[in-house]
């Protein structure tokens, strides 16, 4: 950077004013706390990760009566020190929003129509069809000889909604079915 002594005065002229200009109450209004209670007060705290991105902020989740009630940084974890970035901030509305889908849509191939299904029915439906598809494109052997034991007509694209545990789990059960497409992708 090239500054010269006429722009340093200029600058440090500046911020000297806006600082001296502050202290009459110019500035913006500090927030108030808010009176009475906490609303996390007794509520059970929990820390855990952000499941959004590879970075790994520690997040302190606040629940009452198994509902997640807050979710703010952990100012002492070390990488993020409580701060958090739009997504991370946002994580309350992964446990708590009334626009989520909590029923099981299903959409007939060639309908045009969406209609309400069971869990039930929903996972009966999935351990059919990826038994099905793992039987009928199962490979044990390669062209070597060598066992390989895989199938290659079924992948997976994680979320960001999995956090690492969860990851290793889901990585876990899907090797133990051959699968060899797999992917994460921690910003769908």
């Amino acid at each position: 950077m090239d500054l010269t002594r006429r722009g340093f005065l200029k600058v440090s002229g500046v911020a000297t004013s806006g600082a001296v200009l502050s202290r009459f109450g110019w500035e913006k209004p500090i927030a108030k706390l808010p009176t009475g209670e906490l609303r996390t007060k007794y509520a059970q705290e929990t820390t855990t990760i952000c499941p959004y991105c590879a970075v790994g902020c520690g997040i302190i989740v606040s629940a009452k009566h198994g509902k997640v009630i807050n979710t703010e940084g952990d100012p002492d974890h070390p990488i993020n020190r409580g701060s958090l970035c739009s997504k991370g901030s946002a994580l309350y509305q992964l446990a708590n929003n009334e626009r989520r889908i909590t029923k099981v849509m299903y959409r007939a191939p060639y309908s045009d129509k969406w209609e309400y299904k069971s869990w039930d029915w929903a996972f009966d439906e999935i351990a059919k069809r990826v038994k099905k598809t793992r039987d009928e494109s199962f490979t044990k052997l390669n062209k070597k000889s060598q066992v390989v034991n895989r199938t290659t007509q079924i992948a997976s694209v994680g979320s960001a909604a999995l956090d690492n545990e969860e990851c290793w789990l889901y990585q876990t059960f899907l090797r133990s079915l051959g699968l060899v497409y797999i992917e994460h992708q921690a910003r769908i």
